[in-house]
């Protein structure tokens, strides 16, 4: 591997690690780049090598916004927990689903959010006093923790994405509390789908946590970012990333 392929991939882990921290999205920078540069391995490899990069970022941006934020403990800590195995039966479930079954539905559901979000100035900006039933908590932590995490182990893209939207939405969360209740849930799934790729061997250890030094510099300035800026910079990157999102999705399927 020639130094302008290092170079690349640091620079993408870094870029992934700062759009994970602030809205989630990050795989859809850096796995593309894998598997520019490693044509011989197959898609699996590259997701979950992705991983590995992946979880410490995720992990990084959970730390730095617990240590600032409010997080609803009560809310994300099982939905964590019910990630770690819901993504791992979505990662042995990848390989015998075709990816190109859920691209249209992703990207009818990422413009709908992007929609929503750009036409409703005050969701996720505005506090909001909100009580939330214990059948709605429990719901939420369910479709946080069974339904997104499954979908991160199958497929992935926009994972940050309807959880922030989720939280947002159904508990009354701002944007920058979503956000970081987002990073611990992910934290979860992620290591749920590791754990599946690396009993298959699809991870490239010596890689990945090379990666993993740009991921979680990208975290640290994302989520600090985030931080010091407030709800209105995560919406408005939360709306850039979904398009750039639908964009590349619209482009593998189409192309």
């Amino acid at each position: 591997m020639d130094w302008y392929d290092v170079a690349g991939l640091l620079l993408a882990a870094g870029a992934a690690g700062w759009v994970d921290a602030v809205v989630g999205g990050g795989g859809v920078l850096l796995i593309p780049v894998l598997l520019l540069t490693f044509p011989q391995f197959p898609p699996a490899t590259a997701l979950g090598t992705n991983k590995i990069a992946a979880i410490m970022g995720t992990t990084t941006a959970a730390v730095m916004y617990a240590r600032r934020t409010e997080l609803d403990r009560s809310v994300v800590l099982p939905a964590a927990g019910l990630a770690i195995p819901a993504a791992a039966l979505g990662a042995l479930s990848a390989a015998s689903v075709p990816t190109h079954w859920f691209r249209p539905v992703i990207m009818v559901l990422l413009v709908s959010v992007a929609l929503f979000v750009a036409f409703r100035p005050n969701f996720g900006v505005q506090s909001l006093q909100s009580a939330t039933s214990t059948r709605r908590r429990m719901g939420v932590i369910a479709f946080a923790g069974c339904g997104i995490g499954f979908y991160d182990g199958l497929f992935g893209p926009g994972v940050g994405t309807f959880l922030i939207i989720l939280f947002t939405s159904l508990l009354a969360k701002q944007f920058l509390e979503s956000a970081a209740m987002a990073k611990v849930v992910n934290a979860g799934s992620n290591l749920g789908a590791l754990a599946v790729f690396a009993l298959q061997g699809n991870v490239l250890w010596a890689l990945g946590l090379g990666m993993a030094v740009g991921n979680i510099t990208g975290a640290l300035l994302g989520s600090r970012m985030a931080l010091k800026k407030g709800s209105g910079f995560v919406r408005t990157v939360l709306v850039l990333v979904v398009t750039g999102m639908v964009v590349k999705m619209a482009f593998d399927q189409f192309a």
